[in-house]
């Protein structure tokens, strides 16, 4: 088999204003249903599950069935890695409300990346963490002796991440800030630590997440990061 790629049937697939919306609110990591899908995008639910049928035949989004309901999701982080790396590439949605203007911050402050925090405060942390140490240069972001133990206490499961079937560390380049960002096995290790401590929780509405006072506290107070 030829070492190139044929991508037209992922570009057709990704080329409609409805199946554009789905695909970012799912990377989030979250299965939504259709009639969900649709009505962000603004098309009826039968319309929705024909251009969700277009991104499973092209291997972007899966469906589980529970219950009555069937809920659609990205097919794994490969999708979620693809998506966020052409975000730099595409151009923005036009902010047409004050609701869009406030989504686009909040977005753009600190959200998911399919598993892992991104944002201005993954970069920031990636920055901090680089600068104390805790990691090797920006390009690889792999842990030093210094960040397995800083990271250790501030409970990230770690060894966890390690023995992962994924890349323990991966440099995710940030489409907001186009910049890297931690991602990998240990990316999703310290989002999953921010959440379940509080330190950030994620807004209803879409992709975003808050930075809670105690998280403020911490990021302030260890690394010196304002948020």
């Amino acid at each position: 088999m030829s070492s190139e790629r044929d991508l037209t049937r992922v570009g057709a697939a990704l080329a409609a204003p409805a199946r554009s919306v789905f695909v970012n609110l799912l990377l989030d990591g979250t299965a939504r249903p259709a009639g969900e899908l649709g009505r962000a995008a603004g098309v009826r639910a039968s319309t929705a599950s024909e251009h969700l049928g277009v991104l499973m035949e092209a291997g972007l989004v899966t469906r589980e069935k529970h219950g009555r309901y069937h809920y659609y999701s990205l097919a794994g982080p490969e999708v979620a890695l693809a998506l966020e790396s052409l975000g730099p590439l595409a151009d923005g949605v036009p902010v047409t409300s004050l609701r869009r203007s406030r989504q686009a911050r909040r977005l753009a402050a600190a959200r998911f990346c399919y598993d892992h925090l991104a944002g201005r405060l993954a970069v920031a942390l990636a920055d901090a963490w680089t600068h104390h140490g805790w990691l090797h240069e920006r390009d690889v972001l792999a842990p030093t002796d210094a960040g397995v133990d800083g990271l250790c206490d501030l409970g990230v499961d770690v060894e966890n991440a390690v023995r992962a079937r994924r890349p323990t560390v991966r440099a995710c380049l940030d489409w907001t800030e186009r910049r890297p960002h931690l991602g990998g096995a240990l990316g999703v290790a310290v989002a999953l630590r921010f959440v379940e401590t509080g330190w950030v929780v994620r807004h209803p509405s879409g992709r975003g997440v808050d930075v809670t006072p105690a998280g403020r506290d911490l990021l302030r107070r260890k690394w010196g990061i304002l948020v």
